[in-house]
């Protein structure tokens, strides 16, 4: 049994880390297993806001206990987080968590869905979140997708009773789903979806509740549990050789841009549910599906199918599953033939699945390349092998609009049969990427004007494969995406998917080019071929009032792969401003103004992006004393390189080569987001940072979390201080200077309220609410209707030097370019030359 679960864990994990676009390579327990959903007539929808909200244990029991099928549906993509494994924030944030549910969901059994939510960061009250997010639109989005996927059960993750006492896109969530479940069966809500949907009832609707939602479990014992279900969400698959709560550890693992990952767990475990509307089951209080009919006599001409197919489950032959194919293609000619278009599809598909399967066949069509252009060719190569002895045609290949090949041949056991094509890339083709990303949206609101792909968790592929095959007299159409298929020495073989891209793409490194004085700077534009022979011109596109040395630079690459830098010399105006600038690339009187963004991670397939190549610039007038800077890395922010181009010296400090004196020759110590929260070694290394504050260092501290993660220690600060989950969510928070005088806001630049203009998505987060008195709090802010919080930004000396710790937002907004951030950090960075020490504080608490 352990050689068992140790394979099955290979299996799973091999199926995550194979960039998600290798073909199936079922087993015969995968292929029963299978048998067993296809076997089931009932679905189940579960709804929360974001990425990892999802409870993969309850979609787990779902998919692989009760074989239904089941989905989940994020209202976002995510966009807002942060990131724990890489550079990545925003929409290429939302691309890579995407990914992360789908490999989540390639493990659990469950299906994605998502809306045109746009997660815009942490929000407060449901009524912020509704507005932002536009909520006819996103509530009809929701209704739509009952609507096609056509649950019968809905669980929501988040209670929509309690609006304001957690994120604000929690509850909206949960407000959602209760309103679409009464509007998706109405004929008379979102009359425009009608036609190819039609109105759904579901039958019930949970909120997925917990002692957590209780405050203790003292009082979740207390609590009326009438309308609550126990589930028991720890079984055993023998079949599989796990248990459902392993298979939810795997899943829930693969969010590791947000800290996911986990040790898997074993035995009894208890999951309830509300019920908020529907009836109440009776004769079995487990079954969320009682009363409602999940046997293929659900639809009308079922039954005969469910009488051959029942009995290949009861009867299964794990030795030799092909024995079943005359059956199953039995099943097939019936089912194609029910009225029940809903069931049909689904139904059809799982089942041609499931005689792929037994048979043993494997289709594949690889491209030469990992991706090509419009008005271009490909060379594709198609495999074909049948691993049984059953009679099977190839009667054609099809592969988009214009290439195909009639083969005729009949596939021998285990004779693999390979085919070459050559694919005509339309001129007018799409390019690949994101569809949600392709137009500009709003803070709250990704635009798509393709309602088609409304809902959809990724592109679909650029080429799909057709296969046409007669099995044992019956024909099948097989559909394979057009995928990449490769090796490296380092990882061995390797799939992901076929792209279309432009003939090249422009970019400007440094998204954000801070000009600190009037003087001209040169700046690089990076120009990457994506085909051979690429001839063109550049040009850049510049705001009012800035200059560039030249209109346009001529553009030659050679080779497809090949990239060159060009530069320009840009002149700032003499006062204070900001703009964007754009490299513009024309090529055969194209103008192509996109960059192409790889992103790359073993555990999900290679992503690429392609979104606007803008910059901006900013002319400030800014003063800094010190030069040298350390900087010790935590949670991953790009803050290091945005002080450079203010004129700093950056250097990285790894915490393993601090030491007692080693930090002297910086002027400023600059420790990264949730260091505290993430690097282990900083706890062994407290004491050498404080030593270099009594010694005359400046060091500051940026937010750590509290809470569920913690802090790996108490002497966060020479002096008591308790981090909260204070927070400022709204960007525009009025602002007041509580100490304008102090050096930290006159030192060296006058830092004002207007400074505060312009930020983006947040003030800051889990600021201290209570700290010693030897610290000076130097801001107020509140959002909305809260009261003043004042631990933003907190500075105390100690010995000779400097220690400030904040929870504003640098990490968001330096980056940004936004003018007044920079400013202020400056000032921060410059403070032990300020002599503030054995100042007596104004304030403290």
């Amino acid at each position: 049994m352990r050689y068992r679960l140790r394979m099955l864990l290979c299996f799973l994990l091999v199926s995550v880390l194979n960039y998600g676009q290798a073909p199936d390579r079922p087993s015969s327990t995968d292929i029963f297993h299978n048998l067993q959903k296809l076997n089931f007539l009932g679905s189940a929808m579960y709804i929360a806001a974001h990425p990892d909200d999802e409870n993969t244990r309850l979609i787990s029991y779902l998919s692989n206990k009760v074989h239904a099928r089941t989905a989940y549906l994020s209202v976002t993509r995510g966009d807002g987080g942060q990131n724990l494994i890489g550079p990545e924030l925003r929409e290429l944030l939302g691309v890579l968590r995407t990914q992360e549910l789908l490999a989540a969901r390639r493990v659990d059994g469950g299906k994605q869905f998502f809306t045109r939510a746009n997660d815009f960061g942490y929000s407060k009250h449901p009524d912020e979140t509704l507005r932002l997010w536009d909520k006819e639109i996103v509530l009809g989005d929701v209704v739509h997708l009952i609507r096609q996927f056509k649950p019968d059960v809905i669980i929501n993750r988040f209670d929509h009773r309690t609006p304001g006492s957690t994120h604000g896109h929690h509850t909206s969530s949960a407000i959602l789903s209760v309103e679409a479940f009464d509007l998706a069966g109405n004929p008379k809500a979102y009359v425009d979806q009608l036609g190819k949907l039609e109105p759904w009832n579901p039958k019930r609707l949970f909120f997925n509740t917990s002692w957590w939602f209780y405050g203790s479990q003292e009082n979740f014992e207390k609590a009326d549990k009438s309308r609550l279900i126990e589930l028991n969400t720890g079984v055993y698959y023998p079949v599989l050789g796990m248990s459902n709560n392993e298979i939810a550890s795997i899943a829930s693992s693969q969010h590791l841009c947000q800290g996911f990952g986990r040790l898997t767990s074993r035995g009894e475990e208890q999951e309830y549910i509300e019920l908020l509307k529907g009836d109440m089951p009776a004769k079995d209080p487990t079954n969320l599906f009682e009363g409602i009919d999940t046997s293929w006599s659900r639809v009308d001409g079922g039954e005969a199918i469910g009488e051959i197919l029942y009995r290949v489950e009861e009867n299964f032959n794990f030795k030799d599953p092909s024995t079943h194919l005359a059956d199953l293609l039995t099943a097939y000619n019936l089912l194609i033939k029910i009225k029940d278009e809903h069931w049909k599809k689904i139904k059809t598909e799982e089942l041609k699945d499931l005689i792929v399967s037994v048979a043993g066949l494997y289709l594949e069509a690889s491209s030469e390349s990992a991706y090509s252009n419009p008005d271009n060719t490909e060379n594709v190569n198609v495999e074909v092998i049948n691993r049984s002895d059953a009679s099977i045609l190839l009667k054609s290949i099809s592969l988009g609009k214009n290439t195909s090949l009639a083969p005729g041949e009949v596939l021998r056991n285990n004779i693999r049969k390979t085919y070459d094509l050559r694919l005509v890339i339309p001129e007018q083709m799409s390019y690949s990427g994101p569809y949600w990303l392709r137009q500009k949206g709003s803070l709250g609101m990704y635009k798509i004007d393709d309602f088609a792909l409304v809902g959809k968790p990724k592109t679909p592929p650029a080429f799909t494969t057709l296969f046409t095959l007669e099995i044992e007299g019956v024909t099948l159409n097989i559909e394979r995406p057009l995928i990449y298929r490769y090796s490296r020495p380092d990882k061995g073989e390797l799939y992901s998917p076929f792209n279309i891209l432009p003939a090249a793409s422009a970019s400007i490194p440094d998204k954000v080019l801070i000009f600190a004085d009037a003087a001209a700077k040169e700046i690089s534009v990076a120009v990457k071929a994506l085909k051979d022979n690429v001839q063109g011109t550049l040009s850049l596109n510049i705001p009012d009032g800035w200059m560039a040395d030249r209109q346009q630079i001529p553009v030659q690459l050679d080779k497809d792969g090949e990239e060159k830098i060009f530069r320009f010399v840009i002149t700032p105006p003499a006062n204070e401003s900001e703009g964007i600038i754009a490299p513009v690339l024309t090529i055969n009187n194209e103008t192509l103004s996109k960059e192409l963004i790889t992103i790359a991670y073993d555990h999900i397939p290679t992503q690429t992006v392609l979104l606007p190549s803008e910059t901006k610039v900013v002319r400030l007038d800014i003063k800094k004393t010190g030069q040298n800077i350390g900087y010790i890395m935590g949670a991953g922010d790009d803050i290091p390189q945005s002080l450079e181009q203010i004129g700093y010296t950056v250097h990285t400090i790894s915490p393993e080569d601090i030491q007692k004196g080693s930090l002297s020759p910086f002027d400023a110590v600059v420790v990264g987001i949730r260091a505290y929260n993430v690097v282990d070694e900083m706890k062994f290394k407290q004491d050498a940072l404080l030593d270099y504050v009594k010694e005359g260092g400046n060091l500051i501290v940026q937010y750590n979390t509290s809470g569920r993660s913690g802090l790996k220690f108490d002497n966060l600060a020479p002096y008591p201080i308790h981090v909260s989950r204070d927070r400022v969510t709204d960007e525009d928070a009025p602002v007041k200077i509580l100490e304008p005088e102090h050096p930290l806001m006159t030192f060296p630049n006058t830092i004002t309220e207007k400074d505060f203009n312009g930020w983006i998505q947040e003030r800051g987060l889990y600021f201290p609410d209570q700290w010693d008195k030897a610290f000076t709090p130097v801001l107020a802010m509140a959002d909305q209707g809260e009261t003043e919080k004042e631990g933003s930004l907190l500075i105390a000396s100690y010995g000779k030097g400097t220690y400030i710790y904040t929870g504003l937002s640098f990490f968001r907004e330096l980056p940004a370019g936004v003018s007044g951030a920079f400013k202020l950090f400056a000032n921060m960075l410059s403070q032990n030359k300020a002599k503030v020490q054995n100042q007596t504080p104004v304030k403290g608490k």
